[in-house]
C-alpha cells in the first residue's frame, strides 16, 4: 500500500511538473512582456485600457437612462441596414457600448483583462488598431452576408439587417488570438479559434459570424506580418515584435518589449 501510495504522489509530482512546464512554455513570454511595465508603471501603463473601461461603464450608464439612450443609439448602435456611411462612423464607438441584452460586467471584464494584455504588450496605437480591424470586419461581413441571404453558407437572414451591433466582443477576439500568435501561445490562439466556431456551430447568429470575420481579419495581419518578418530575413520568434522595425513601446508611451 505505501509502495502504491508513493508511486502514485511520484506520478503526481511528475504530471504537475509537466502542467507547469507546459504552462510556461506556453505562456511565459507573453506573461514576460506584460508583468515588466505593469510593475514598474502600475495603471499608468494602460491607459487606453483605463479609458475604455470607463467610457463602457459610462456609456451603459447613459443608455439605461430614459434621456441617454437615443443619443448613445445615434452615436454608437451599427446596423447593417444603415447607409455605409454611417455605420463607419459609428463603428468605433460601437464598441464601447455594451449589448442591452448582456450584463455589463462581462463587457467590462473582457476589455480589462485583453485590451490590457494588448496593450501592455503591442502599445496603445496598435493595439487599439487591430481592436477596430477586428470591429470594422465584423461590421462589413454583416453588409455582405445579409447580401448573399439566410440560405447561402456564409450569408444571413435579411431580419439581422435590423440587429443592433454593438459591444468590444469582435475587438476581444481579435485581440487575444493576435496577441497569443505573437508570443507564442498559440494553443491558447487556437483554442480561442475553435471556440468561436463551436459557437456558430451550436447557436447560428449574427455575432457568432462576425467574429469569424474578425478572426478572419486578424489572421490577415497575422500573415501579413509573418511575411514582412520573413522578407527582412529574420524567423518568427515568439516573443519578437512583428508589426514594425520599431518596437512596441516607442510613440505609445510604454517602455520597450523584450525579446
Amino acid at each position: 500500500m505505501a509502495g502504491t501510495l508513493d508511486g502514485g504522489t511520484f506520478d503526481e509530482g511528475r504530471a504537475v511538473r509537466a502542467l507547469a512546464r507546459g504552462a510556461r512554455a506556453e505562456w511565459g513570454p507573453l506573461c514576460a512582456a506584460a508583468r515588466e511595465p505593469l510593475r514598474r508603471r502600475g495603471l499608468a501603463a494602460v491607459p487606453m485600457t483605463v479609458a475604455a473601461v470607463g467610457m463602457t461603464a459610462f456609456l451603459q450608464y447613459v443608455q439605461n437612462q430614459p434621456w441617454g439612450y437615443q443619443p448613445v443609439q445615434n452615436l454608437g448602435a451599427v446596423r447593417a441596414e444603415d447607409p455605409l456611411w454611417l455605420a463607419l462612423l459609428r463603428t468605433p464607438l460601437s464598441m464601447f457600448v455594451p449589448a442591452l441584452d448582456l450584463p455589463v460586467w462581462g463587457a467590462l471584464a473582457q476589455i480589462l483583462l485583453v485590451f490590457g494584455i494588448a496593450e501592455l504588450c503591442l502599445g496603445w496605437g496598435r493595439a487599439l488598431t487591430i481592436a477596430y480591424v477586428a470591429t470594422l470586419a465584423g461590421t462589413l461581413y454583416a453588409r455582405l452576408g445579409i447580401t448573399l441571404g439566410g440560405h447561402a453558407p456564409f450569408g444571413l437572414p435579411w431580419t439581422d439587417a435590423q440587429v443592433v451591433d454593438t459591444g468590444p466582443s469582435a475587438a476581444v477576439v481579435g485581440l487575444a488570438v493576435f496577441v497569443a500568435w505573437r508570443y507564442g501561445a498559440y494553443a491558447t490562439a487556437g483554442a480561442v479559434t475553435l471556440a468561436m466556431v463551436v459557437e456558430v456551430l451550436v447557436k447560428e447568429n449574427l455575432a457568432g459570424k462576425e467574429h469569424l470575420a474578425a478572426l478572419m481579419a486578424v489572421g490577415l495581419l497575422c500573415l501579413l506580418a509573418a511575411l514582412r518578418h520573413q522578407r527582412a530575413g529574420r524567423p518568427h520568434r515568439p516573443g519578437r515584435h512583428l508589426w514594425s522595425g520599431r518596437r512596441a513601446g516607442r510613440g505609445s508611451g510604454l517602455p520597450p518589449i523584450q525579446s
